[in-house]
């Protein structure tokens, strides 16, 4: 079963046409998750989660109440918490609901720190299992997790650009069948290496490494992407 987590980020930098996105899945039985003002988000969307986590702080009384009659399976958490409520809806949806894939929207844009905690919490012991299962999705990017080995990555339709970004230590990476190729690459720091590009008659790039967890970001100009879709 695939789900989706809605965050609370600025729904500016959501995917175009998200609602259509949700119904779509949500008919395939795609299991659909809020997570903390994210919940709101979805019901103001006429999309109720199966599933909403969080403190729910930001919300107004009123608000929380059309959550708690609409919701089957609320997961409370208290404001002052080791995992951040994102961190929590993995854990839910992996270990309670034994979901195969979590696509999470609304993690980006607004506050920095917070696309920063979503980005780095794949690195966690008890997170880094479920790391080539989770992607992070907005309007320009495209971004999943690899842990080490040999991956041929698939291009995503209509994004034109990719960046293979070492989150820890990394050794002995290699990247080829694309524009810019990359032998034997060791590194301590997390590094981007951006702005790489499939090649014209090629759909897919392949990418190898010893030790340590990248990100593969698939990115698209947002404006010639809009031009496209006219």
């Amino acid at each position: 079963m695939k789900a989706i987590a809605l965050l609370g980020g600025p729904n500016i930098s959501w995917p175009i046409d998200i609602k259509d996105k949700l119904v779509k899945a949500r008919e395939k039985g795609t299991f659909i998750i809020g997570v903390d003002r994210g919940s709101l988000l979805l019901e103001e969307l006429n999309l109720t989660p199966d599933l909403a986590v969080g403190d729910f702080d930001s919300l107004k009384k009123e608000e929380l109440l059309r959550i708690n009659q609409s919701v089957s399976d609320i997961r409370y958490s208290v404001p002052e918490k080791d995992l951040t409520d994102t961190e929590l809806a993995l854990h839910y949806a992996f270990d309670d609901y034994c979901v195969d894939s979590l696509s999470l929207i609304g993690a980006t844009g607004g506050r920095l720190d917070h696309f920063l905690t979503n980005l780095f919490m794949l690195l966690k012991p008890e997170f880094r299992q479920y790391a080539e299962k989770v992607q992070i999705i907005d309007q320009q990017n495209y971004i999943s997790f690899l842990k080490p080995g040999k991956h041929a990555v698939k291009r995503i339709e209509n994004y034109t650009y990719f960046g293979v970004a070492p989150l820890n230590e990394v050794e002995e990476l290699n990247i080829s069948n694309a524009k810019y190729n990359l032998a034997g690459y060791s590194n301590t720091n997390p590094v981007s290496l951006s702005s790489n590009e499939f090649l014209p008659d090629q759909d897919t790039f392949n990418v190898s490494f010893k030790k340590g967890l990248i990100a593969i970001i698939q990115s698209r100009d947002l404006e010639r992407f809009q031009n496209i879709q006219k």
